[in-house]
Parts: C-alpha cells; sequence; structure tokens
C-alpha cells in the first residue's frame, strides 16, 4: 500500500510530519518539491587569490615535504 507523508528535509536528515500507519520498515521514494537556495557564505580565501607571476615547480614540492620531526623520538620510515 503506498501513502504519502509531508515531511522536511534539513541538515542531511527527512523529518517527517506524522508516522505512517502499519508501517515499521519500508523502502521510500523521496521526491523535493520545492527548495530553499541557502544562501552561500563569504569565503575568506579564494582560488587563485595568492598566485603571482612564478608558478610552483616539483623543486618547491621536494623542499616543503614533511619529512618527519627528529626532536619528537617518533619513527617517522
Amino acid at each position: 500500500m503506498l501513502q504519502s507523508i509531508e515531511g522536511v528535509y534539513k541538515n542531511g536528515k527527512v523529518e517527517l510530519t506524522e508516522l505512517p500507519s502499519d508501517i515499521s520498515e519500508s523502502i521510500v521514494i523521496v521526491t523535493f518539491l520545492e527548495s530553499k537556495k541557502t544562501q552561500q557564505t563569504n569565503q575568506i580565501m579564494q582560488f587563485g587569490m595568492f598566485s603571482g607571476n612564478q608558478q610552483s615547480t616539483e623543486a618547491d614540492f621536494q623542499i616543503a615535504e614533511f619529512h618527519g620531526d627528529g626532536d619528537d623520538s617518533l619513527n617517522w620510515s
């Protein structure tokens, strides 16, 4: 038997306005009727905002690579 029950989708969860009758477990299909657009918050950083005339090279990445801290007494191998 098919039943339709209204609900709200919010923060990744569906909240039903009422419980279905005579159903303890069932496969469901969720249809979004209308959506409220979330306002995108202003980003502090944007992609490429620190880029200059020079691009990173492979040598830059090798210099920045982490090889462990010799003073922390941990085995980083």
